[in-house]
């Protein structure tokens, strides 16, 4: 085959039909408009270049939609060649996702875009949304907000940003009721909230679950809450690598309890063997920390109201008052004259 022919495959044939065909699904929620997640089981490929490029997230895997069907089948190029060639016609070959539409104008470079949104504040969207749906405590928002890595994002989003180790705003972790994504333009390093000179790194996969962990850790002293926002660039290992130079330092892998989290741990373990520290495996007793944040909260709201009182269910609904007891004379009579034996 030609080298105009293979460019033709390749500009036509989409990833995705490959991934279609082998069993796989899009991950909606974990989706964005550059980076559409499949998912077979435990198995994960990121979809981008609008289709025509894919990478492996669990391992080094990369390429175009030639070496997509290798990785899937385990064949040649030219058993791969064929694959390819036999869903030029297919139904298969169609878009299986549509992203969300934009929040908001996307042509102003990075740093205006961050610099026009305002901080969160008491009462705003944001801060319901953290606060609210999220269980945040204050204490730990206001941390964030001291250190300046959170904005209000559109219709009650948080933008939580990732710094490079100048300090500088790369892009951010966009997340709402309704909406997930990452800044255009932009590059996920890490997003950091503690001491930069911290001699406990814990690495978690999104920057609510960084929060929320140094929320049920108190913001313990001497940590470093860290996120990588779900993916693994040479420029995060390149940050964690820079954080991580100390052997007294501690490298605390807080992903996710799944497998995916647990191929983020075993990085970071092989990473921290490599630099020579301290490592140790943080596994969430949910499926995330602010999943088991929430838990906690909930815990708590439910023995603060059997402390305080008689429990809810037992509680008089409201507007249902007892009915007033009639007044009664010495001999037990009513007003009308009527005697009125009252029980006890």
């Amino acid at each position: 085959m030609k080298r105009h022919e293979l460019e033709n495959l390749k500009e036509k044939v989409l990833c995705g039909s490959l991934l279609a065909r082998a069993g796989y699904g899009v991950d909606t929620k974990e989706s964005t408009r550059r980076a559409v997640k499949w998912r077979r089981g435990a198995e994960i490929i990121i979809i981008t270049h609008e289709g025509r490029g894919w990478f492996d997230p669990l391992s080094d895997a990369k390429g175009d939609v030639f070496s997509l069907a290798i990785h899937l089948d385990g064949g040649t190029f030219i058993a791969a060649l064929e694959s390819v060639a036999s869903l030029m016609s297919s139904k298969l070959n169609i878009q299986e996702w549509t992203p969300p539409e934009r929040l908001g104008p996307q042509n102003r470079g990075l740093t205006e875009r961050w610099g026009a949104r305002r901080r969160p504040w008491p009462g705003s969207a944001t801060w319901r949304y953290l606060c609210g749906e999220r269980t945040l405590p204050a204490t730990v928002l206001c941390s964030a907000i001291e250190q300046d890595v959170l904005r209000e994002g559109p219709y009650g989003s948080m933008w939580a940003a990732h710094t490079d180790d100048g300090g500088n705003v790369c892009g951010w972790e966009g997340r709402g009721p309704e909406w997930r994504g990452f800044a255009k333009g932009g590059a996920k390093i890490l997003f950091r909230l503690g001491p930069c000179h911290a001699l406990r790194l814990c690495v978690t996969e999104a920057a609510i679950d960084a929060m929320s962990l140094a929320a049920i850790e108190g913001m313990r002293e001497g940590t470093l809450y860290l996120s990588t926002g779900g993916g693994w660039s040479p420029a995060t290992e390149a940050a964690i690598r820079t954080l991580a130079t100390r052997s007294d330092l501690q490298l605390v892998a807080a992903t996710d309890a799944n497998s995916q989290g647990d191929a983020y741990a075993h990085r970071l373990r092989t990473l921290a063997e490599e630099i020579g520290c301290n490592w140790l495996r943080l596994r969430p007793q949910a499926d995330d920390w602010n999943e088991v944040l929430n838990k906690r909260e909930r815990q708590r709201r439910e023995r603060r109201e059997e402390r305080d009182g008689v429990p809810h269910s037992r509680r008089p609904r409201k507007g249902k008052l007892r009915p007033a007891l009639p007044a009664l004379d010495p001999a037990g009579r009513d007003a009308g004259g009527q005697v009125r034996v009252m029980k006890d």
